[in-house]
């Protein structure tokens, strides 16, 4: 299982020319314009090192959240084409393929605790 780290998920602009952030070995790097975000979606995006992906999702309340896109049970880098929805009040995305759902917040998979994805500390800058 990848670590995870809890992070606040920050909360979106209106700016046009606003981009998303991601905090990795504990620099900020831009990876994608915030107006490619749409509430209820997700967005794949290539990290550095050419070989891991994150998913970003910005919910209906405009607070934004990125976790790993791969999925453990399967191995494909798909989380982020995944439905978002919430339990319990913890909003969460459901794998297309196995349905397993991982909590947006901590990157734990609500259906077996022994899962989980990594969680980016994520923020939109203007």
């Amino acid at each position: 299982m990848t670590t995870m780290t809890e992070t606040a998920p920050a909360t979106t602009t209106a700016d046009a020319d606003a981009s998303v952030q991601l905090r990795l070995d504990g620099s900020w790097l831009t990876v994608c314009a915030a107006a490619r975000l749409t509430p209820g979606r997700g967005v794949a995006v290539l990290l550095p090192d050419g070989r891991r992906q994150a998913a970003l999702f910005l919910d209906r309340t405009g607070r934004l959240y990125a976790i790993d896109n791969r999925d453990p049970f399967s191995g494909a880098a798909v989380l982020s084409r995944g439905l978002v929805g919430s339990a319990d009040g913890r909003p969460f995305v459901a794998s297309p393929l196995l349905k397993q759902r991982f909590d947006l917040e901590t990157g734990r998979c609500l259906d077996d605790d022994e899962a989980g994805v990594g969680v980016y500390e994520a923020r939109v800058c203007a």
